[in-house]
């Protein structure tokens, strides 16, 4: 999806008030982002993500009440257009996988220099993927890991869609996250099946009872 011509705008999403000021100041001072709202937590990044239509959401993870992986799920849930960037402290298996699952973008760490977030607002608010170093090499070790686990419900959906001749775009747009998203879901299935395309990992979940044959017409 195309972004509309102007400066990106941006809702900063975090419980740390310094953390918010800080980040607004840095983007006020760069004519290409215009910070548009402030959120203290992930109930309020939702309401505001309605109301003020930002192009990217740069979203904590620890936040009261509701947290970062439930907004993001939310905004999916909602059909949002709202690009989300995770911007946190945090890059374990714990935190990255059930981020990337519920829609994120990108995931990146607080302490990235000021160039590579500009950057990755920038990239994240034309639909690109966005990950920190650290992060993209804890999904790579998880691909070169056959058998890492079972599939997750999304994982199960995904494949369900692509089973039936989805597109990554299809996808996508039937569960409400990005086709960057749908990407990764798909090589961590690749990664727990041990396969190394679309047609194998189906013909696998079949082998092993996690796809079912749909019944043949009229059948009860």
């Amino acid at each position: 999806m195309s972004r509309p011509e102007g400066p990106i705008r941006l809702l900063i999403a975090d419980d740390h008030p310094v953390v918010r000021d800080g980040l607004s100041s840095m983007f006020a001072r760069d004519p290409d982002f215009e910070v548009v709202g402030e959120a203290g937590d992930g109930a309020e990044a939702v309401r505001l993500a309605g109301d003020l239509r930002p192009d990217v959401i740069l979203m904590d993870l620890r936040m009261p009440g509701m947290d970062g992986v439930t907004a993001i799920a939310e905004l999916a849930r909602q059909g949002t257009a709202t690009r989300v960037l995770v911007l946190t402290t945090y890059d374990t298996d714990s935190h990255v996988l059930p981020a990337i699952e519920a829609g994120a973008t990108g995931y990146l760490l607080k302490d990235a220099p000021r160039a590579e977030l500009l950057r990755a607002v920038r990239a994240a608010a034309h639909g690109e993927a966005v990950l920190s170093p650290s992060v993209a090499s804890r999904l790579m070790n998880r691909v070169r890991t056959p058998g890492s686990g079972p599939l997750s419900r999304r994982e199960i959906e995904v494949l369900e869609l692509v089973a039936a001749g989805s597109t990554n775009r299809q996808a996508a747009a039937r569960l409400f996250i990005t086709e960057a998203t749908v990407k990764t879901h798909l090589l961590n299935i690749y990664a727990k099946l041990g396969v190394g395309d679309r047609a194998a990992a189906v013909a696998e979940a079949y082998n092993r009872g996690l796809l079912l044959p749909s019944p043949p017409d009229g059948s009860p």
